[in-house]
């Protein structure tokens, strides 16, 4: 997911790899990735045509690189956001990482992807009322069971909301 991420930074256009650290750092709820991560994804990526990198000069006078995204780089993005299958439903990080972007997915993926992850949640709410009505869950299990279902019924209610938006 790390790297499906960072090319989603690259869809506004080129950026440094600083850059590209603090953007992708933001999105994972960190100041910053570290080198060890992004700069072997950038290297992977340029290996792969999916990126290009070029030296331009910094506000210093120093040579800083940039990462731009090709068009086959864009195209890969969209393809490994549109593949989003059972084995990935149950995923909530796999999830919002689509669903965030949407924008650049047509509306039958958006719909596909949805759906798988609405019918992961219709099973997994199953399996709470199962569990509920076989076994003595005791004050707390029973709490969290509720709170888990709970978060359930309102990720549904989103998927709904999502998809009035697709149709408007």
């Amino acid at each position: 997911m790390n790297d499906l991420i960072i090319l989603a930074t690259l869809l506004a256009g080129p950026k440094h790899g600083y850059q590209l650290k603090r953007e992708a750092g933001f999105i994972f709820g960190d100041a910053a990735l570290h080198n060890n991560l992004i700069y072997p994804l950038l290297r992977r990526f340029t290996t792969e045509g999916w990126v290009t990198k070029k030296a331009v000069a910094g506000q210093r006078g120093q040579t800083r690189q940039q990462y731009e995204l090709t068009p086959l780089g864009r195209k890969t993005l969209i393809e490994r956001l549109s593949k989003f299958g059972e084995q990935d439903s149950d995923s909530f990080p796999n999830f919002i990482t689509r669903v965030g972007m949407f924008e650049i997915l047509g509306p039958e993926i958006r719909e596909s992807i949805l759906k798988e992850r609405e019918n992961y949640l219709l099973k997994r709410q199953q399996q709470f009322a199962t569990l509920q009505g076989n076994m003595e869950l005791g004050r707390y299990a029973g709490d969290v069971v509720g709170f888990l279902r709970g978060q359930i019924e309102s990720e549904l209610q989103w998927i709904q909301r999502l998809r009035r938006l697709i149709k408007n």
